[in-house]
């Protein structure tokens, strides 16, 4: 049995379709495209300047951390030295 409610319901979606169509094509959304990819695109670059902060950051903090270890170090060898001149000094002594 044919059913002329199923038609329709094709009918009507196409109609819809090609509406939809003609209105993703149309200037007015083309502008929407424009701008919201535009806002991506600032996003994109607010995102890499900050990751970029970021990482300079980083990376006076890892020079700042390794000087602090190189005069700890240099510190640690200095009373090393004073303690076995100490030493010497009682034994000589």
């Amino acid at each position: 049995m044919f059913e002329w409610k199923k038609v329709k319901l094709i009918g009507y979606g196409f109609l819809l379709g090609t509406a939809g169509l003609k209105i993703l094509g149309s200037q007015d959304a083309k502008k929407v495209y424009t701008h919201v990819t535009a806002a991506a695109l600032r996003g994109v670059d607010e995102a890499t300047r900050v990751a970029t902060n970021i990482k300079e950051n980083c990376d006076d903090i890892a020079a700042e951390a390794k000087t602090i270890n190189e005069r700890r170090a240099q510190e640690a060898r200095q009373r090393e030295i004073e303690d076995a001149r100490a030493l010497l000094a009682e034994a000589q002594g």
